[in-house]
């Protein structure tokens, strides 16, 4: 962690932090607000206009410790009536699945850069994580 002098009496934290975020979700906009509340500005990916590679999104499942299926909002009804769904145990599939389905993408998650780690929002209090 590093901090940045932005003038006269402020100093912010410098963190490589990223969050994909949805800034319709309550969850994701909270999320957000902790990061910048602890002085570190994100770069933000909106990630339903830019959406992750299938290869970012195996890169995060794996940086989380968890499976590409647990990515997954499987309360969304594209996920729900989805109809060419791959198998859920083939991560490189399912990660090309939700390449072209990004709404369905567990959301927000957010990555530091530095540590190679990352946390998903929900609740949005796991941010803590990184930002200690």
């Amino acid at each position: 962690m590093r901090v940045v002098f932005a003038g006269e009496g402020s100093c912010k934290t410098a963190m490589a932090l990223t969050i994909y975020h949805n800034p319709r979700c309550s969850k994701s906009r909270k999320t957000l607000q902790i990061i910048r509340d602890a002085g570190v500005e994100p770069s933000i990916v909106l990630y339903l206009e830019k959406t992750p590679s299938a290869a970012q999104i195996v890169d995060v499942a794996g940086r989380l410790g968890i499976r590409v299926a647990d990515l997954l909002r499987r309360g969304e009804g594209e996920f729900k009536e989805a109809d060419d769904l791959p198998d859920l145990e083939d991560d490189n599939a399912l990660a090309h699945w939700l390449e072209a389905h990004p709404k369905v993408l567990e959301r927000p998650i957010v990555l530091d850069d530095d540590s190679g780690r990352a946390v998903v929002g929900r609740p949005p209090q796991n941010v803590d994580a990184l930002l200690s």
